[in-house]
Order: C-alpha cells, then structure tokens, then sequence
C-alpha cells in the first residue's frame, strides 16, 4: 500500500508542476484594445442545429447583437430537426440571418460537420468563420474580442471555453472536474504553444480564419471539414488541422455561456460517453490503462488511509494537493472551496462514464447525439 501511495503522490505532482501548470488556468479571455478605425474583417457565424428548438432563438439572438463594427452575418444550419427548429429561427426576421435546410449526412460523415461543411460553403470569402454551438449565448462584444485576439496574435484559430451550467447538484459534482479534466489532457498553456504538438479547442466557440482552413485541407474551406468528416471530437480534430497553418489560442471566458442545463448525473454521463472512448482512439488497451489510471489517482490515496501509518501521510498529502490544484476552476465557477474535497467522487464518476463509452461503442451506440449513433465502426 505505501508503494502504490507513493505512485499516486508522484503523479499528482507531475500533473501539477509537470504539465503547463494547466490548473491554474491562466488561459483567460481578457480585453484586447483595437483601434475601431481600422478595417475590420468580414466574419461569417456558422450555427449547425439539430432539434434546439427550445434554446436556439436565445443563441441567435446574442449573435445578432454583436457589436461588431465589420461585416458580419450569421448561417443556422437546421440539420435535419424534427422539432421546428428552423421555423424558430426563421422568425426572427433579421436580413443578416440566413437558415439552410441542411440535406442528410453521407456515410462516413458524422451529422454536426456536414452541417458545419454546408454552412461554411455558404459563407463564401468571408475573412473569417466563427463556428458556434446552439447552445451558447454570447456578450454583445465577443466577436470583437475574439477578432482582436486573432489578429495581436496572428492566430488561425481561436476558441474561448464557454461558461457551462453548473446550477444543480450533478453540475456543481461534475462540470468544474469536467474542465479541470479536460485542461489536463490539453493543457492550455501547450495549445498556445507553436513548438508544442497538443492541439485542442471548443467547439462551442471558434474562430477560425477562412484562408487558413482552406490551405489545411483544400480545395476550399469546405474540403477542410471533410478532412475530419467522421471525427467525434470535432473541435480537437480542427483545432489539429489549424495548427498546422499558424498559432491558436484556448482559454476560458465570461464572454460565452452555454445555455444546455445538466440537472441529472445521467445527462452529464450521456454527454462524456458520446466521445470519451473516441479520445481513446476506440482502444481496449488504453481503456483499461486509462481506468486504472485514473482509480489510481483517486481511490488510491483514499484508500491508503485506511492503510494508516506512512500509507495514510502520503494518502492525506495526494488529497491536499489534488484538492488545492482544483482550486482555480471552482473559483472560475464561483464555487465553495470545499468542492474540491470530493473530486475524488468526480474522478471516479468520470472513469465509469470512459468505460461506459466503450460499452455504448460496442453495442453500436457510439458517439450518439439525438438521436444518431455516429462514431464510426473501428
């Protein structure tokens, strides 16, 4: 038992002093001045939607009340919704607004990119694509930030994580570790990093300069897309493409909230499934690797206080630090401190949601999203 304490201990320190310092999320959406009389460039929003009837007007909406002082006009793709989808946002009556009824998804495509592929055609020589979830609500002044952040740093991408729910008990238990864990797959700190090979993004929020997409993957931006026609995790996929042209740039923001609430631990566990064992590269081996891993980080120092002597001290030191290193992200979430006690329950939640992402995969229910099983048969 000491041993494995020991273990457990090294690795919580890797993470926190051996990996971008991701926890600290220093990654932030802050003001970026540019001068307004400056030529701004033409931005085209793309909005694939699948049965959002309930929150889509909302998200359109705060696109439309963007501030923006350049060209700018918004694409809602209607991907085959059977709930009035598009009559909702046609009702909004705006001429910057265009609704393409999207056709359906050729095999090998998963439903969300073929929608993205038919919006950006649509787009034309637009400057830059902001690609956008449904479900996400923007500040009036996002676009204009987001513009100016790509153009100080010469970005071809740019992706601001949006503020998720976190109101329920299910949300506060799993949402802050679901950040938490994705920075620690892809520290923020190495996105942001041209010699750095990690490579990520979210898709509730990107900009992505039109001329960039189009060299990732040609002959147009269109063709870029179908370059990761079947990629579950489609933000990670682009945000790999786009870092091949130029920088990109991840970071947390007060600018974008996503509007999707999580009341029950069910509804966060059907989200991770869809794509945790897509992250996995759909492997048995690093499946089993991953849960052991991650029983590991955080039954193990539990469970070495029951050990007591040495075992239960090195227990109680792997506790604290994981405790302290889940710190910055409850406070981005405006969350007690004394969350952090329980992310062990978090880790351990989030482990059976890996394995039962395998499960849903093979039963042929991989990547389902209403509806539609799309991950592709491995």
């Amino acid at each position: 038992m000491i041993v494995a304490a020991l273990v457990a201990l090294a690795a919580w320190l890797v993470l926190a002093f051996g990996r971008g310092w991701f926890w600290l999320f220093r990654e932030r959406d802050g003001a970026l001045g540019r001068d307004d009389g400056e030529a701004w460039p033409s931005v085209v929003a793309v909005v694939p939607a699948r049965n959002e009837a309930a929150g889509i007007a909302s998200c359109v909406r705060s696109l439309l009340a963007q501030d923006y002082p350049g060209a700018f006009r918004v694409i809602v793709v209607d991907d085959q919704s059977d709930d009035g989808t598009a009559a909702v946002v046609r009702a909004l009556n705006d001429p910057r607004l265009e609704v393409v009824d999207g056709a359906p998804h050729p095999s090998g495509w998963t439903g969300k990119l073929f929608a993205v592929s038919q919006g950006v055609t649509r787009a034309g020589d637009a400057d830059w694509l902001w690609l956008t979830d449904a479900d996400i609500c923007h500040s009036s002044d996002n676009l204009r930030h987001l513009v100016a952040r790509a153009e100080a740093g010469g970005a071809v991408l740019v992706s601001l994580m949006a503020r998720l729910n976190c109101a329920s008990f299910a949300e506060k238990l799993l949402v802050p570790a679901f950040v938490f864990f994705f920075a620690m797959l892809f520290p923020f700190a190495w996105v942001g990093n041209r010699r750095a090979r990690t490579a990520a993004a979210a898709g509730g929020c990107m900009l992505v300069k039109r001329a960039a997409l189009q060299a990732a993957g040609g002959p147009d931006a269109a063709g870029s897309i179908a370059a990761i026609r079947s990629e579950i995790i489609d933000d990670c996929a682009l945000a790999k493409l786009m870092k091949r042209q130029g920088p990109i740039w991840l970071g947390l923001t007060d600018r974008a909230d996503s509007i999707r609430p999580y009341p029950r631990i069910a509804d966060i566990r059907a989200m991770v499934a869809r794509s945790a064992y897509a992250q996995l590269g759909f492997s048995p081996l690093l499946l089993v690797g991953t849960i052991l891993g991650m029983l590991l980080l955080f039954v193990g120092p539990l469970a070495s206080l029951a050990a007591g002597g040495l075992a239960a001290i090195l227990g109680i030191s792997t506790w604290v630090v994981m405790t302290l290193c889940f710190q910055p992200i409850l406070a981005f979430y405006r969350r007690s401190p004394l969350w952090g006690l329980v992310l062990p329950v978090s880790g351990v939640l989030y482990a059976a949601f890996t394995l039962d992402s395998a499960v849903q995969h093979w039963r042929g229910r991989g990547g389902m999203w209403k509806g539609r099983a799309q991950a592709i048969s491995q």
